[in-house]
């Protein structure tokens, strides 16, 4: 309402309420709270993704979004490990109350998953760029290059700070167990789409693994897959087969799935998916279909996939449907399992795995074990719900877990929490 009166600075501050990073979120979320948008039950919802984009770029043209260091510092510190959505919310918010935050980063560059993990042509680096200066300028500090657990010692990073947020996010991918994995050509997505954002970043004049001129699959039919053909696309591939193993979604609700449920499975046609069929003239997508081989050439580089079409109940093979792709580059892009295993143990780092929080009171002392308690009800999820932008939960856990650690911190917290320990999945 306030944009469409013109209220540009009015809308910028709702906006802001409740998402420090819209510009982000308005780029790469799939929108599902407009699935369940109640003008969603008779017609078309209201575009919230692409209004939501257009108050933050409209603010930022105009002067409205600024640097806000705290009035007043607190004298505590704060650790946050991972620089991705959640990370960069949680630090935001802990430093604009008043706390000294420094944020480590294993990487070379700040951002996580926004630096490296979504194509250029979905969030320009631009924007990650321009809200990190936003950051430093209010006194948040930056340390990349750090692996906490191998080139910084856990226990030594935990006693040097009053408390620890871990958002690592998910970055162990699911792998297929099938013969000729271990082929050359035959890749992880991500492997894939940071080789290519490192050319966007000036590291690289080539990718190290390019679709240019070769036929390519991609292996997962979710939002990372998608992102890897509209990266293939663009590199000049000679071809591009997308395969899912879920079959074909209808074009409405099933009754199984009723409103106002989160992103039910509907038939949904992405930016890259319409650019190959414009390009290519048909949708690249292959339905209730699983890869069960990679074949090889004399030289040992993948030249074929093997296909076969699979029960859409139980995803089980159907004899006698198996049939053959070309194939010079295969891309996997199955999910993630969850943080990757070089990672600081409970144990040794006096943390919760569940939580992602960790304080430097002794892990087995009465504070200790209260400390954890009062984190686990702020962050129980942590994890999971820090993991990925594009489902929209990025930065809102990143700003639960801030209110976890400045009430740890203070005794209370006027700082939003809009995920909560009893919070399900919104699918």
């Amino acid at each position: 309402m306030y944009a469409a009166h013109g209220d540009w600075r009015t809308a910028s501050e709702r906006l802001h309420a409740t998402d420090n990073f819209p510009e982000f979120t308005g780029r790469v979320c799939p929108a599902p709270c407009e699935d369940a948008c109640v003008l969603a039950l008779g017609g078309e919802p209201v575009t919230i993704k692409n209004v939501e984009q257009a108050i933050a770029d409209e603010a930022w043209a105009r002067g409205h979004v600024r640097a806000r260091p705290p009035e007043r510092l607190t004298g505590r510190s704060v650790a946050v490990v991972g620089s991705g959505p959640a990370g960069l919310a949680a630090a935001q918010q802990l430093t604009r109350a008043g706390h000294r935050v420094t944020v480590f980063e294993r990487s070379d560059r700040v951002g996580g998953l926004l630096r490296y993990g979504i194509p250029a042509f979905k969030l320009e680096k631009r924007w990650l760029d321009r809200r990190i200066a936003q950051m430093r300028e209010e006194g948040t500090r930056f340390r990349t290059g750090v692996d906490v657990g191998t080139d910084l010692d856990a226990t030594a990073m935990r006693s040097a700070h009053d408390a620890v947020i871990v958002a690592v996010g998910a970055t162990e991918p699911r792998e297929l167990a099938v013969p000729g994995r271990a082929l050359e050509g035959v890749h992880q997505a991500m492997e894939y789409l940071t080789a290519a954002n490192r050319v966007v970043e000036g590291d690289r004049a080539r990718p190290s693994v390019t679709a240019e001129g070769r036929q390519v699959v991609i292996i997962g039919g979710g939002d990372t897959g998608t992102d890897c053909l509209g990266t293939a696309l663009r590199q000049g591939a000679a071809s591009v087969v997308h395969v899912d193993v879920n079959p074909m979604a209808g074009a409405s609700r099933r009754e199984s799935e009723p409103w106002p449920l989160v992103h039910p499975r509907i038939h949904r046609v992405s930016h890259a998916h319409e650019e190959a069929r414009d390009r290519d003239g048909d949708d690249p997508r292959v339905f209730c279909a699983a890869a069960v081989r990679f074949e090889s050439d004399a030289a040992g580089r993948v030249e074929a996939v093997r296909l076969t079409e699979v029960d859409p109940s139980d995803r089980a093979p159907r004899p006698g449907t198996e049939r053959t792709l070309p194939a010079q580059l295969v891309l996997l892009a199955l999910g993630f399992r969850g943080p990757g295993t070089a990672r600081p143990s409970r144990r040794r780092s006096g943390s919760s795995p569940t939580t992602g929080a960790t304080s430097p009171a002794p892990p087995g002392s009465r504070r200790g074990r209260r400390i954890r308690r009062r984190c686990r009800r702020g962050l129980r999820g942590g994890r999971r719900r820090a993991r990925a932008v594009p489902r929209g939960l990025g930065p809102g856990g990143g700003r639960s877990a801030a209110a976890a650690a400045d009430r740890h911190l203070m005794g209370a917290s006027d700082l939003p929490a809009p995920i909560t320990a009893v919070d399900g999945p919104l699918a």
